[in-house]
């Protein structure tokens, strides 16, 4: 029996069809590895070039939404061409790890990482997290009118005023955690009182970003990094991260997760680029040019990230988080939403 354990996903859709290949190219006798990814690209394709042009192993990647791609995998079975899953979020490994479709990572890969941020039977690992927070424009919205809760954004006070995106990963991972914590008919609740209170839906929080820092919208719910990126691209720009209380379901740290196929024909380049992610260089990456936090054990955050304490938050069973991933998108659309 798996132990339980709390994870680091804690309180703190379309598939893309076209792949892209990296590396050497064209040589069928050269080492390759393919990879399906929920990662945005810009944000993952310069780390999995790098890795290409040190260790010479081709790369081929197929871009989608994690959960889309965990589907696919599961949908493909053995016929997979998959040999790694890098998930935006855990409930798309968790899905795929309930279905038995991955293999388990060696034991020096695990080690990299606090135990909270990898599986209890080493079916993936975490290799950077994000956490959950409202972005809003601050000449739209004063700071002391701002939520305590996320749970409080269904208020009228919030109507026709709040951003949404469905589709993300990060959001459907948010969703399976208030099921884990509340219960579905809490859960169902509140997904009906945002739909009921007019959120806006965007496929993805780029968009959300941008909306509110247009002021078409007033705040959003979104990972923290994207309002990081869009002051280092404009320092002018305007809107602000707003962080929940560490107990409140909206300051979730979402772990990014990676994962070798069950069946890959090419474990030991998998395993060489799931190794890669968590060394100190692809870190520091994470860290520095996405504005991730790092994972790996021995890695400090960039000082441009908001100093976070990982003790102080409480956790959300991860053995409950991923294995029911369609039923979470069953319930955003039950409510109105689409996911």
């Amino acid at each position: 029996m798996r132990r339980t354990r709390q994870l680091l996903c804690i309180l703190l859709a379309g598939v893309v069809l076209a792949g892209c290949g990296l590396g050497g190219g064209g040589d069928e006798s050269a080492q390759r590895v393919t990879i399906y990814t929920g990662r945005t690209q810009n944000l993952i394709e310069p780390i999995l070039e790098r890795f290409a042009k040190e260790t010479g192993i081709d790369v081929d990647v197929r871009y989608g939404q994690s959960s889309d791609l965990a589907l696919l995998i599961d949908e493909e079975g053995g016929r997979t061409p998959a040999d790694v899953f890098l998930s935006q979020t855990p409930s798309a490994v968790g899905y795929l790890d309930h279905k038995g479709r991955l293999g388990r990572l060696p034991d020096d890969v695990l080690s990299l990482v606090p135990p909270t941020a990898r599986a209890d039977d080493g079916s993936w690992v975490g290799f950077s997290g994000r956490k959950r927070v409202l972005v809003y424009n601050p000449a739209k919205v004063p700071a002391a009118t701002l939520p305590r809760s996320v749970l409080d954004m269904t208020g009228p006070q919030w109507k026709g005023r709040v951003g949404i995106a469905p589709p993300n990963a990060s959001f459907q991972d948010f969703v399976s955690a208030m099921r884990v914590k509340l219960g579905d008919d809490a859960t169902s609740r509140w997904l009906k009182g945002m739909a009921d209170n007019d959120a806006f839906t965007f496929a993805n929080n780029t968009a959300i970003v941008a909306a509110v820092g247009r002021g078409e919208i007033d705040v959003g719910l979104v990972n923290h990094y994207y309002v990081l990126q869009a002051k280092a691209e404009n320092p002018s720009f305007s809107a602000l991260n707003h962080d929940f209380p560490s107990d409140d379901l909206g300051n979730l740290l979402i772990v990014t997760a990676a994962s070798i196929v069950k069946g890959s024909k090419h474990t030991e380049e998998a395993t060489a680029l799931v190794r890669y992610l968590l060394q100190e260089d692809a870190q520091r990456y994470f860290s520095d040019q996405t504005y991730e936090y790092p994972l790996a054990a021995g890695v400090a955050p960039s000082s441009a990230l908001p100093p976070m304490s990982f003790d102080q938050v409480e956790g959300v069973d991860f053995d409950r988080l991923g294995g029911d991933l369609e039923s979470t998108r069953a319930l955003i659309r039950a409510a109105g939403l689409e996911g």
